[in-house]
């Protein structure tokens, strides 16, 4: 096959960190609090405006306290985990790879006994099977799986347990029930393409009230502990920091937000999202040997597109020969500068995973489907010449 003529303008296609903004430059962030103490109160002022920024782009109901935790999406889960799981019994929803690290989690390193709801890559547990009397952690949308929860119905209204939401491929991209979810996490690399190593807690009433009156026995590390030992920490909700933040990785947070904001808004950043979603699944869809990786199409995430070869060739060959094609196929893109970042996660089936998140141009996701079909016919030639 003939390379084809044109090329992606911002060839990213990675899931984390994913794309940066159109338009975007390191050298129009703000400089003048560099080098500043974390403490200061121009810092913490700028810090709580970054948090102000994200209530108003995801619209977040003000009755919900936000605060930034370390250690990106992870760092957010495992601090509503440590923090609040151990008054009533658990449930983990757990249908992709993160879902089952923090089944893993809860079991082996807080000793609790959580009830697993498990499906295999590309499907959905049966949600009709949550317990609501319990605390339920889930993710919104599986970044490793490309499965997402299709809306909010399945959460009862008059539920005993917390929700607890892992939302980082889902916020910015997806309409987030806010009534139905008590803790939600998600990160500054994701949905809007901010620099690594800080998450986002939104908290509840009922979030903030369980932290308030639950006092886990077991030891929580600084770096996860959201609790002042009379409650939550309501200064973690006016900027302040649990531990020394990078000033210019919130200044480029706050670039993002200020983009999303003009650009128009949720309303607009899901629109984009949705846009490019389409482009990819309408190739996709007349492309005879690759598939989505879910089967069902309410079930497909919209940012974290994961595919799945179908032609005879590749699907015929093991896992580890199929994982091998999967290097061969991101080389040769990479090596053109034509598609970056398109290989799945390392612990999910051999395929394709590209970003379709609101920073990626459309036109860039039709541009980048002759690419992968060049990839796939050069690839399928050197296996079959061997």
């Amino acid at each position: 096959m003939t390379k084809p003529a044109a090329k992606p303008a911002r060839p990213w296609f990675g899931s984390g960190p994913t794309a940066k903004r159109p338009g975007y430059s390191l050298g129009a962030l703000p400089a003048s609090l560099l080098g500043r103490g974390i403490r200061a109160p121009e810092v913490v002022e700028r810090f709580a405006q970054g948090l102000r920024l994200t209530r108003a782009v995801l619209e977040v109901p003000e009755s919900h306290l936000m605060l930034y935790t370390p250690g990106s999406d992870t760092g957010a889960v495992e601090a509503a985990l440590w923090g609040m799981l151990g008054e009533r019994p658990v449930q983990v929803v757990a249908y992709e790879n993160f879902g089952l690290t923090w089944l893993a989690d809860v079991k082996t390193h807080l000793g609790l006994e959580p009830e697993a709801l498990t499906a295999p890559w590309g499907e959905l547990p049966d949600l009709s099977k949550v317990d609501w009397s319990r605390d339920v952690v889930f993710p919104w949308n599986g970044t490793t799986s490309g499965v997402r929860v299709p809306d909010g119905n399945w959460i009862a209204d008059d539920r005993e347990g917390m929700a607890i939401c892992d939302a980082t491929s889902a916020a910015f991209a997806m309409p987030l029930p806010w009534d139905k979810l008590d803790v939600v996490t998600f990160s500054f690399q994701k949905a809007l393409g901010g620099e690594a190593g800080i998450g986002v807690m939104v908290l509840s009433q009922r979030a903030v009230a369980r932290l308030d009156g639950f006092k886990p026995t077991r030891p929580i590390p600084k770096l996860l502990r959201i609790n002042d030992g009379k409650g939550f920490d309501r200064a973690l909700a006016d900027g302040v920091a649990i531990n020394t933040f990078s000033i210019l990785t919130i200044e480029d947070w706050i670039d993002a937000l200020e983009w999303a904001e003009g650009a128009g808004g949720l309303t607009e950043l899901i629109r984009r999202t949705d846009a490019n979603y389409a482009a990819l699944e309408a190739w996709v869809e007349k492309t005879d040997w690759i598939a989505f990786l879910p089967e069902r199409p309410e079930i497909r995430s919209t940012t974290s597109v994961c595919l799945k070869f179908t032609d005879a060739r590749v699907a015929a060959l093991d896992d580890k020969a199929q994982k091998a094609f999967v290097v061969r196929f991101k080389a040769l893109l990479e090596g053109e500068e034509a598609v970056f970042d398109m290989e799945p996660h390392r612990n999910a089936p051999p395929g394709l995973r590209l970003w379709c998140g609101c920073t990626v141009e459309t036109a860039d996701v039709i541009a980048a489907a002759p690419w992968l079909e060049w990839a796939f016919e050069t690839a399928v030639g050197e296996l079959q010449a061997r």
